[in-house]
């Protein structure tokens, strides 16, 4: 079974590179030059030819994308690779899924997740407070520990001031 590792976002320059939107844990495991993927929708296999940080962005280039033109044509499409045995699926999930949470604490309601930021250490979960501002959620388990799609929840045990307003 694939899985999804990226989307390809916007354009990097004129030879065709990409800054994408990791959507796997171990990028530097999964994304090595001359690996192949499939793609969703299906416009054939990518062979990767690059993968560089730059800033804080992942860029990547393929061999079947020669220039910026190409790049605009596929801009979004995922790049998928197969599934490992051994990866723990049960704590994964969409980014998309993740957006609309509710965000509770002590039994209380504090706002709502209203996007998420891929790190390379971790990611974030923006959540719009009750009161109005946007806090930054580390997304690791001691601070996030239990995510409830169906119930569309997060409970968070948050540190202290994590939550007061900037």
């Amino acid at each position: 079974m694939d899985t999804v590792i990226a989307r390809l976002g916007k354009p990097h320059g004129i030879k065709g590179e990409f800054t994408v939107e990791v959507r796997t844990d171990r990028p530097e495991d999964r994304l090595n030059p001359g690996a192949t993927f499939a793609t969703d929708p299906d416009i054939g296999e990518l062979t990767l030819k690059s993968a560089r940080w730059h800033r804080d962005r992942l860029l990547l280039a393929f061999n079947e994308v020669p220039d910026r033109n190409r790049a605009e044509e596929i801009r979004n499409t995922l790049i998928l690779a197969e599934a490992d045995e051994d990866e723990d699926e049960t704590d994964a999930w969409y980014l998309d899924d993740l957006i609309g949470l509710k965000v509770y604490a002590n039994d209380a309601l504090f706002g709502e997740i209203v996007d998420v930021t891929n790190g390379s250490a971790q990611d974030l979960l923006h959540m719009k407070h009750t009161a109005g501002h946007v806090v930054l959620i580390p997304f690791v388990t001691e601070i996030v520990p239990d995510v409830d799609i169906d119930s569309g929840l997060v409970t968070v045990t948050p540190p202290a001031g994590l939550f007061d307003a900037e």
